[in-house]
């Protein structure tokens, strides 16, 4: 946990391995695991949806970053604090990835970060996923003390001294909030090499995000804008890396009905459906591109445990043997 692993590739981190492959999509779970009103979750057995959800053959669970609540943007993510909520996850599971969706760079110190991420990296055996972002929410901005006018110019800094001190010994930089001359080292090492994946555009052009991270992750859109979107994509990673493999993941916010047949109804950044529709457009996902997509049940109306069961059982094997052809009827339905 002290030597940086030169060879190590991304690709072969247990997490990004278990979420990522190309032609292949895989769903995981925003904490919490519950349906609730305004920003009020229960945050009552996590645990046990945890575990089952690893058992179900999920890919990921999923933690936010929300430091502070502000009950007129309506969501607090899973409450706690993401690298303490982490640790617990990360004591009470095995095999499933740990992703973050996503640490606001800005409002934390990147040293304090890394020795975070490559804690949980060691101690969970590399399940851990970093997505990183620059921060949405205005009121936090202020309340720690920073400029959110420099919010993509702390991204970009920050981001690049997360990536210096988990992959450099005694590393030296200079930034606006480090300086490292090679007398220190940040330990310990994550194992391996350390998928760092970027939410949104988080005030960067497309082809930095490309030529930078080890993946996007993006919001939900119409198949037809997503599929521009996913193309986009793979056109700035061919140029900035050929040859590289970078996933294209998306949120979903999902009402799943009892009716399996019920045809979809739109949701905030989602829908409202049976399951017969969700594996169909999960399935034209897939054909567009897209490489894992992230569940939020915040919006059911069905109690969290009895989503997952039919997730488990019935959509993620139905995703399992379907191809990976485009549903032209779902296209048309939520173009």
């Amino acid at each position: 946990m002290f030597k940086v692993d030169a060879t190590a590739r991304v690709e072969d981190a247990p997490g990004f391995h278990r979420m990522f492959a190309p032609g292949r999509l895989t769903l995981g779970l925003f904490f919490p695991i519950e349906a609730f009103r305004h920003d009020q979750p229960t945050m009552r057995d996590q645990e046990r949806l945890a575990t089952r959800a690893q058992a179900l053959d999920f890919a990921a669970l999923w933690f936010r970053d929300v430091p502070l609540r502000d009950p007129t943007f309506g969501d607090v993510g899973q409450v706690y604090d993401p690298w303490v909520y982490l640790g617990w996850i990360a004591a009470i599971t095995r095999n499933i990835a740990l992703a973050t969706g996503s640490i606001a760079l800005p409002l934390r110190h990147p040293l304090h970060v890394a020795k975070a991420a490559a804690s949980v990296s060691q101690l969970s055996r590399g399940r851990l996923v970093l997505g990183v972002a620059s921060g949405d929410r205005p009121v936090e901005f202020p309340a720690f003390g920073v400029d959110s006018v420099r919010r993509a110019a702390l991204f970009e800094e920050d981001f690049e001294t997360i990536r210096r001190v988990l992959e450099t010994e005694f590393p030296v930089l200079k930034t606006s909030r480090s300086v490292l001359t090679g007398a220190a080292d940040l330990v310990p090492k994550p194992v391996g090499r350390l998928p760092l994946l970027v939410t949104g555009h988080s005030g960067q052009p497309l082809p930095w995000i490309a030529a930078h991270s080890d993946g996007w992750i993006t919001y939900p859109r119409s198949l037809e804008g997503q599929a521009e979107t996913v193309a986009r994509w793979r056109a700035q990673v061919q140029e900035a890396a050929p040859g590289r493999f970078k996933p294209f993941a998306q949120s979903l916010y999902v009402d799943l009905d009892a009716d399996p047949h019920l045809p979809p109804t739109p949701i905030h950044l989602g829908f409202k459906s049976g399951r017969h529709f969700l594996l169909s457009f999960l399935e034209a996902s897939r054909g567009i591109g897209v490489n894992h997509v992230i569940l939020n049940l915040k919006y059911g109306a069905r109690p969290a445990a009895e989503v997952l069961e039919e997730i488990g059982l019935e959509v993620l094997p139905g995703l399992a043997r379907a191809g990976s052809e485009t549903s032209a009827d779902t296209a048309g339905t939520l173009a």
